[in-house]
């Protein structure tokens, strides 16, 4: 089978990289195309045997599944221009949130999925979240599935819930990135610690709490309650985050919530005209 991907850029590479590092593809099963082309070829001259295509056309004569790489405004452009080669055998993959299975499924005659990624991936680990379009037989998706499996946890999902997981999976690392910095800031700051150190511990850490979360058999909640003892000092710094913190997380998610549904009524108007968002 050979795999094909329309977009090189950050979560394209990353997408082909996990898949080669960890054997799901051979780098002779890759084709990529890629706007601006040098990009392509600077990804395949690390791994000898891919191919660049020289247009996103040749993507789809050349391979049985394509992932669309793109940014949410790129797609009608793209799928405008593929649509005279798209088969009702070939399989497309998008990343995009915002792109519905139906903007998809009203202009390709193929079976159509919904893929989030997420940078996790870029270590073989993390979730990769499935959301399948009608025309997808148990086959298809299990044929994804087992390609992913390879680097990631393949989640499935109902599309109503595509912005509220992948927030929490794919924008997650970003988010939790941003708590750990603020936790390295904090202790440089209060101690003069070298910051070297200190971002060793807290990426140390962060990956030991990972491992207890996943492996562990410990829930945020319990893991908590575990390393907390009432009048200690976890127990005070614990009262003082959730006094400070509040409803942030909740004001996190109606940000993120207001930017999807922005985004989706965009592509709305590119697809069909209109600024009525569809309803899930």
């Amino acid at each position: 089978m050979n795999v094909g991907f329309i977009g090189t850029g950050s979560m394209g590479s990353i997408l082909i990289e996990a898949m080669l590092r960890s054997g799901a593809l051979q780098p002779q099963q890759v084709v990529a195309a890629n706007r601006t082309r040098e990009k392509a070829q600077q990804l395949a001259a690390r791994y000898p045997g891919m191919k660049v295509a020289s247009s996103n056309a040749e993507v789809f004569q050349e391979c049985d599944m394509v992932f669309l790489c793109i940014k949410p405004m790129e797609y009608k452009k793209v799928i405008d221009e593929v649509k005279p080669y798209a088969l009702p055998t070939h399989s497309i993959v998008s990343i995009t949130s915002p792109v519905l299975l139906k903007h998809l499924e009203d202009h390709l005659p193929s079976k159509i999925t919904k893929m989030i990624p997420s940078i996790t991936n870029y270590t073989c680990s993390g979730a990769t979240l499935c959301i399948y379009g009608t025309r997808i037989m148990p086959e298809d998706a299990e044929q994804l599935e087992g390609l992913l499996r390879q680097f990631s946890t393949p989640l499935r999902i109902s599309e109503q819930y595509t912005r509220i997981c992948s927030d929490l999976s794919s924008c997650g690392p970003a988010f939790l990135a941003f708590f750990v910095q603020s936790l390295i800031n904090g202790a440089i700051a209060h101690t003069g610690i070298p910051e070297e150190q200190a971002t060793e511990l807290a990426s140390q850490m962060t990956l030991g709490t990972g491992m207890l979360l996943t492996e562990g058999n410990f829930s945020p909640e319990t893991l908590q309650q575990r390393v907390s003892v009432p009048g200690g000092i976890t127990a005070e710094g614990l009262k003082l985050l959730s006094n400070e913190i509040g409803d942030v997380f909740c004001q996190l998610f109606k940000v993120t919530h207001d930017k999807y549904d922005e985004d989706v009524q965009k592509i709305e108007a590119q697809f069909y005209g209109t600024t009525e968002p569809t309803k899930l």
